[in-house]
């Protein structure tokens, strides 16, 4: 029985603003980012048996605007959460390529099982999220779910779905907002990417 989720990243942060890395910590939502998340709660309006999010505070942020209109509490899911940057988090990459300039080339090295001082490899998040909303897929048949989650974490499910490999320079969008529509049914398929008419009009559409 076919699973239907719709996975959403969270709200643009003041740290996305700024660019500085979060990974698993956190900085709230911006101005825009609070409209982002209002903007997908009127998009998505109602039909949803699941809200789940993972459990760091930027996704929750934006869970719960959207929970407040669409009337479903959040289930936390700390399997969702983003890839933990270690000794990068909290810094901009250019301070980290100022103060570890040989880590910092090994992190830029895409070698997927390089695992950061402190945190994980990509290799690591890409088997961790998977293997979260599989779980949540297999224990949901036929149901219709709603995912607020992160970048890295969006990317991992694309990617294993499409059967692409694991790291590489990113060909695609992952835009703060955008609706991303996958199905489940002993397997992965990706209904549609990308989606942000909803999103026409406000500040932050510039994470093409």
């Amino acid at each position: 029985m076919k699973t239907i989720i719709i996975v959403v990243r969270h709200g643009e942060t003041e740290w996305n603003a700024i660019g500085k890395q979060q990974g698993q910590l956190d900085s709230p939502l911006t101005a825009s980012g609070i409209k982002q998340a209002e903007a997908i709660a009127k998009a998505v309006t109602s039909g949803f048996d699941l809200l789940v999010s993972s459990d760091l505070g930027r996704a929750v942020q934006t869970a719960q605007i959207i929970g407040e209109h669409i009337g479903l509490d959040i289930i936390q899911e700390p399997g969702l959460r983003e890839r933990h940057l270690g000794m990068i988090q909290g810094h901009t990459m250019a301070e980290f390529q100022e103060q570890h300039p040989i880590k910092y080339e090994k992190f830029k090295s895409e070698d997927p099982d390089f695992v950061i001082p402190e945190g994980e490899s990509v290799r690591q998040r890409y088997e961790r999220g998977v293997e979260a909303f599989t779980r949540i897929a297999k224990a949901n048949p036929g149901k219709r779910i709603l995912v607020v989650t992160h970048g890295g974490i969006l990317e991992s499910l694309l990617r294993h779905t499409l059967q692409m490999p694991i790291h590489g320079k990113r060909t695609f969008s992952l835009v703060n907002g955008s609706l991303n529509t996958f199905s489940y049914d002993d397997g992965w398929t990706l209904e549609s990417w990308g989606l942000i008419a909803h999103l026409q009009g406000l500040n932050a559409l510039d994470d093409f």
